[in-house]
């Protein structure tokens, strides 16, 4: 399991994803995983997580997984497509986030990302497609 550098390198590497408080639980180019805290200052109406911090979420997951599955020479990686379903809300605990490679090809990488809350329950499903940016 990474341990607090595993977590300043993802922040590093996306700004973003510590505004949000994305905390890093595996990392591997076979799979990324990461959670965010419910906070009442990430919901919606009704103390229920928003859906963009969900979405936010399984991007940054992801597109870490499709940057860690990159081909040799890559410069790195984009989202140039994203769908999510929502399946339930979160009014509490956290959800976690885990990303893996459905496709890693030399100009897109697939990724899969599920995210759950803390009682194991499917809250949200994302696939993505990332474009392999060219090297500098």
């Amino acid at each position: 399991m990474p341990g607090d550098d595993a977590t300043r390198n993802f922040h590093r590497a996306m700004p973003f994803a510590e505004v949000l408080g994305i905390e890093v639980v595996t990392l591997g180019a076979a799979e990324v995983k990461a959670r965010v805290a419910w906070d009442a200052s990430r919901c919606t109406a009704g103390g229920i997580l928003h859906g963009g911090v969900l979405m936010a979420l399984a991007d940054s997951c992801g597109g870490y997984c499709a940057f860690l599955n990159l081909p040799e020479g890559a410069g790195g990686t984009a989202t140039i497509e994203s769908k999510t379903n929502f399946l339930r809300g979160v009014g509490s605990g956290g959800v976690t986030a885990t990303s893996t490679p459905l496709h890693t090809g030399r100009q897109t990488v697939v990724v899969e990302t599920e995210l759950r809350d803390d009682d194991g329950r499917l809250v949200a499903k994302t696939t993505q497609t990332q474009a392999v940016l060219a090297g500098r």
